[in-house]
């Protein structure tokens, strides 16, 4: 008898366990993102990729009078002593470029998930997922946030 009630109680907390995540899984919403159309879309990516190519423009240019001066100068230290102030005016110069990229390229991308999190929360989701790693399902919410994005 004790053995029976056991069972019951087992059979009623399992049947409960199911119960309870059938309905949790109705009130489960899943939304897709298409985050490279969303990063493209975005007016910050796009000003920063024209801010990009302008400094790259700008370091060609530099380069450009850098070898001019070396190859003017006929006294080969001389010569050697220049070519190393100019790579190391280089280096200075990329690695600042790098280091700014990467410090914006950080807050957009902070924007982004803020704004992705943001209208996921005002449509009631409780999780996105990048549509890359999707095969089936979810509600696709790219060109919504595309729109808050621009």
């Amino acid at each position: 008898m004790k053995k029976m009630l056991s069972f019951l109680v087992a059979a009623a907390m399992i049947g409960g366990l199911s119960f309870s995540n059938a309905a949790m899984a109705q009130d489960f919403t899943v939304a897709v993102v298409d985050v490279p159309v969303v990063v493209n879309a975005s007016a910050q990516v796009q000003a920063l990729k024209k801010e990009q190519q302008a400094k790259a423009e700008e370091i060609v240019k530099f380069i450009e009078k850098a070898r001019k001066d070396v190859a003017s100068i006929s006294d080969t230290k001389k010569k050697q002593a220049t070519e190393e102030k100019y790579n190391k005016e280089l280096q200075a110069k990329k690695e600042k470029m790098d280091s700014e990229y990467a410090a914006k390229l950080k807050a957009i991308d902070e924007s982004i998930s803020s704004q992705i999190a943001a209208k996921a929360q005002e449509k009631g989701y409780n999780v996105v997922l990048s549509k890359g790693i999707v095969l089936y399902g979810g509600t696709d919410i790219t060109s919504e946030v595309a729109k808050t994005i621009k």
